[in-house]
């Protein structure tokens, strides 16, 4: 018992030093390019943020959700993906808790700020001072309008997850087996091996 809290407060704590790193990467990402861009490229930007929050929710609902024998046929016939899946598959939870909390909780706080510029750009276009009821009335309508659209969007993906949980993890397995084989980029490796200590 003691050694499986041990794992978990080690693998904690990477999540939230991996966390940590992503936000603030992609904080720094998005500020710039949206402050070098005009309001409709910066809603655009916001509307891709959203919608990467919502495919790595679904990602992380369908690795719950999806069993293994599937997979297990595939990479008996050596399928593509197969072996990266049934990775997937067996570390459902870390899986899902870096594709919900991590990606998915980063997707929000990086488009809430995103947002945050989006209005004071569209202010500034129509003459509005900082404050003022135009950009307040903005914020609200901008804030309001991404928050439906990331429950809505969430709301979805978790019906697929659900019911498609098997496609979608393949497809999930198969971006990172193309990833690990070109970019040379090792995604699964360590997952891999806490999979067969433990078997």
């Amino acid at each position: 018992m003691d050694n499986k809290f041990r794992k978990s407060l080690k693998f904690s704590f990477s999540i939230a030093v991996i966390t940590f790193v992503l936000a603030a990467i992609f904080s720094i990402i998005s500020s710039s390019v949206m402050s070098g861009v005009v309001w409709i490229i910066g809603l655009l930007i916001v509307l891709i943020i959203v919608f990467i929050g919502v495919i790595f929710d679904m990602f992380g609902i369908a690795a719950t959700a999806a069993s293994e024998p599937p997979f297990h046929a595939m990479a008996a016939e050596k399928v593509p993906g197969a072996k990266e899946a049934l990775i997937l598959v067996r570390n459902a939870d870390r899986f899902a808790s870096f594709c919900n909390d991590v990606i998915g909780d980063i997707s929000g706080i990086v488009s809430g700020t995103a947002s945050a510029v989006v209005v004071i750009q569209i202010a500034n276009m129509l003459g509005h001072s900082d404050g003022s009821s135009m950009q307040i009335t903005l914020s609200v309508l901008l804030t309001s309008v991404v928050a439906a659209l990331t429950v809505g969007g969430k709301a979805v993906g978790k019906y697929f997850a659900v019911h498609s949980s098997t496609k979608i993890i393949f497809i999930a397995a198969r971006i990172i087996a193309w990833i690990e084989a070109n970019l040379k980029i090792k995604i699964l490796a360590s997952a891999a091996k806490t999979t067969r200590k433990s078997r």
